[in-house]
């Protein structure tokens, strides 16, 4: 069932993704197709609980949809970045103000496969706290926000989170916090 790819180029470079054109052939049928991906670096997030179980939420307007969306902290992989875990941490710091004590890994996932190439990184970060003011790129500009972590299945159900990556995360996150005996309705740390 995979495709033989022919030819591939890049149509178009920006700054944070290329534009690909690939010419693949079925094997079912032997036709040929142009399909185009969307090159990007890999991205991460994360769910940011403080030690009395809030969640650090960022609000913030995405021009693809032209509204303000409610989400976990999360970002592109910097070439400086010596990990995904440092990329979730940086990300935290920058957007947030808030440091974890603790980063752990919940999964990884395809954001889109139909159409990007890369992946996300997801975590959990425990014991966040403030410790100074965000640090916004000129493009960021960011509204923080603590939601207590029992809310979160009611801002999900209510639309307030709709945001697929962010529901990827806690989807992840609940899991894990299952395997650990509890879950986000209960609010205690997995």
């Amino acid at each position: 069932m995979e495709w033989e790819v022919l030819t591939s180029e890049i149509m178009y470079r920006c700054g944070i993704f290329s534009v690909r054109r690939d010419a693949s052939r079925s094997v079912r049928n032997g036709m040929t197709h142009d399909f185009h991906v969307l090159e990007t670096r890999d991205w991460v997030n994360l769910v940011p609980i403080t030690s009395d179980h809030r969640v650090v939420m960022v609000r913030q307007f995405r021009h693809g949809i032209r509204q303000l969306t409610l989400e976990v902290p999360a970002g592109i992989l910097d070439d400086d970045d010596a990990s995904p875990a440092a990329a979730a941490a940086r990300e935290l710091r920058e957007e947030t103000g808030y440091e974890a004590s603790t980063v752990v890994a919940l999964g990884v996932v395809h954001p889109n496969p139909a159409l990007f190439n890369n992946r996300c990184h997801i975590f959990a970060a425990y014991d966040v706290t403030e410790v100074g003011a965000p640090q916004w790129d000129s493009t960021e500009e960011i509204g923080v926000e603590l939601a207590p972590l029992g809310t979160v299945p009611e801002l999900i159900r209510s639309g307030a989170i709709s945001n697929a990556l962010t529901l990827v995360a806690f989807q992840l996150f609940d899991l894990r916090a299952k395997e650990g005996g509890a879950n986000m309705g209960a609010g205690r740390r997995p």
